[in-house]
């Protein structure tokens, strides 16, 4: 049997599912992996599931082995020695350019000579000045990668309004949307500070529980809508999509609250000064036609 465990690894964080023929590997672990972009160090933060030996695995990238002491003072050495002189070296030679972007974060991958600069810029940039010179400096294959604020707040944040960790940097796999229209389903508040997270875009929680908020406001009488009541016949006036409740005006003026399962739509009826205009009407052009 292999298992599938899900590591966190580079610097933004990410979060995959690996396969490993040790059973032995825990939470917290640090392990040797194979990823698409080549033998990184990483971190066990969960064990999925079990697999059959001859299972599949293409899409699953490989734990290699756990680390030794060795592995860990060499990624400890990368991330103090190595990542800092790479980022004072490229950031003089941006200046040096004159090039219009920001240099965020450089990531140097743990089992091979290859270094990913990534950076921040409104459009685009031609950088291939300051390729030649990181290559050259460094004889590593080198990578310019051009992120947006929401990957910028997963490189350098570190905890959200809520106290907890960003979520981008402790489980999410990929950032999505996020919409408007998602907050105000919530009835959560439109002030942007309050609403936006570290990157300056709306907060990624707001989508966790939309999908319970569409579901539910569908089974709530939109605002108008004439319902039965034990008080009487009335009509909507606001409601609480999470309690499941709707206050409703009575004819008399009086209001309350009560759960969707004590009310009853109703038709409304046709107003009949309306529906007297309507028969006139009808009437008048019946006889314009037998005119003609």
């Amino acid at each position: 049997m292999r298992q599938i465990l899900t590591i966190r690894y580079g610097v933004l964080k990410n979060t995959g599912d690996f396969f490993a023929t040790m059973d032995s590997l825990k939470k917290g672990d640090h392990v040797i992996i194979r990823s698409h972009r080549g033998i990184e160090f990483g971190t066990v933060i969960a064990k999925v599931k079990e697999i059959e030996d001859d299972a599949p695995v293409e899409n699953f990238g490989e734990v290699l082995r756990k680390a030794t002491q060795e592995d860990i003072e060499k990624q400890q050495k990368i991330d103090l020695e190595s990542i800092p002189t790479e980022s004072k070296f490229c950031q003089m030679k941006i200046k040096e350019h004159k090039l219009l972007m920001k240099l965020a974060h450089v990531e140097h991958l743990f089992g091979s000579k290859k270094i990913i600069f990534y950076f921040l810029a409104n459009g685009r940039v031609d950088f291939r000045e300051l390729v030649k010179d990181l290559a050259k400096e460094y004889q590593a294959r080198i990578e310019m990668k051009q992120i947006g604020v929401r990957d910028e707040a997963r490189l350098l944040a570190d905890y959200e309004h809520c106290g907890q960790e960003l979520c981008c940097r402790s489980f999410l796999k990929n950032l999505e949307p996020v919409t408007m229209k998602m907050a105000k389903n919530q009835k959560a508040t439109l002030d942007p500070s309050k609403i936006s997270g570290r990157c300056g875009r709306l907060m990624c929680c707001l989508r966790y529980e939309d999908r319970v908020y569409e579901e539910l406001k569908q089974r709530v009488p939109k605002k108008g809508t004439s319902v039965k009541t034990s008080k009487g016949i009335g009509e909507i006036i606001s409601h609480d999509i999470l309690q499941q409740q709707v206050s409703v005006e009575l004819e008399n003026g009086s209001r309350f609250t009560v759960s969707i399962k004590d009310v009853t739509r109703v038709q409304n009826k046709p107003n009949q000064h309306a529906q007297k205009e309507k028969t006139n009407c009808h009437q008048s052009c019946r006889e314009d036609c037998s005119d003609e």
